[in-house]
């Protein structure tokens, strides 16, 4: 049987020294990180989105600011809100909600984030940074990833890592720290010829594609490290599923995460950590 590592019991344990951490904050800094969340709309996956990291900040004593703007806001106001947020001294860390509306050019929007304050890790220059090997705030879902990782003993230096996908989210900043963490790294996508004997291949099998269970046994090799990222519905049952068909994988994967209760808690405990990281460093720390 598999080792099932949990990212809902990673999260918690996480979150609470993380808690007890920023509790001390108050007497030693005066106050306690401030998180700006800007949700744009009504999409129900973005508010359920936020609606836990609301939750998240909470737990961990994070002061939380959700502001909601409707879904036809100009482009323009959205770049004024940033600003000013951006000019704001008590607000540590800004997150802009994505998926943006079709009219309002996510690149800009990223890029106007102050870089002290991009808790996402996706502003240019903190990307440049961590390709460059440079400190920089890293993505929150594979920074979660990397925790998981060690946290269940896989030795990840000299392994084969296959990732499949290639976002700027997911794909392309794990394979970057899989390859920082000494692994030999491919990147596959739906024009890699003959996908399933590229994955067999890998000791660390990635899987960032949003398509549910797309990842079948005969794709995975014996005894392989399977985290699966994405968040799907399954299209006979309605209910969540990753891209990864567990109940079929489960058998020969040595390690395998499940979905839901994986990588997305972590995501947002990376997400909390980012926030005190960006505080501590407006601090001098």
């Amino acid at each position: 049987m598999s080792k099932i590592i949990s990212g809902k019991e990673l999260s918690a344990e996480l979150k609470a020294a993380m808690a007890a951490r920023v509790a001390e904050f108050p007497a030693k800094y005066g106050r306690v990180p401030h998180l700006a969340v800007i949700l744009v709309g009504d999409n129900p996956a973005s508010v359920s989105y936020v609606t836990g990291k609301a939750k998240a900040a909470a737990e961990v004593g994070i002061r939380n600011t959700t502001i909601r703007r409707p879904a036809d806001i100009s482009e323009e106001e959205l770049l004024g809100l940033i600003a000013e947020l951006n000019a704001d001294d008590e607000v540590d860390g800004i997150l802009v909600q994505l998926p943006l509306p079709k009219h309002i050019d996510e690149d800009k929007v990223i890029a106007a984030i102050d870089i002290r304050k991009d808790v996402d890790g996706f502003h240019p220059l903190n990307v440049a940074a961590l390709w460059q090997k440079q400190p920089c705030t890293l993505p929150c879902t594979p920074k979660g990833i990397m925790k998981m990782l060690e946290r269940a003993g896989v030795a990840v230096a000299g392994k084969k890592a296959v990732v499949i996908g290639r976002s700027n989210i997911v794909g392309l900043p794990v394979a970057k720290l899989l390859l920082d963490a000494n692994a030999t790294v491919t990147i596959a996508h739906s024009r890699t010829a003959d996908l399933p004997a590229v994955t067999r291949e890998a000791d660390i099998l990635v899987v960032a594609i949003g398509r549910p269970k797309f990842v079948t046994a005969d794709m995975v090799g014996d005894g392989a490290v399977v985290i699966d990222v994405g968040v799907n519905r399954d299209p006979e049952t309605g209910k969540l599923c990753g891209d990864v068909d567990f109940a079929a994988v489960e058998g020969k994967a040595s390690v395998i995460t499940p979905v839901p209760g994986g990588v997305g808690p972590m995501t947002i405990t990376c997400l909390m950590e980012n926030t005190v990281e960006c505080f501590l460093a407006k601090m001098g720390e």
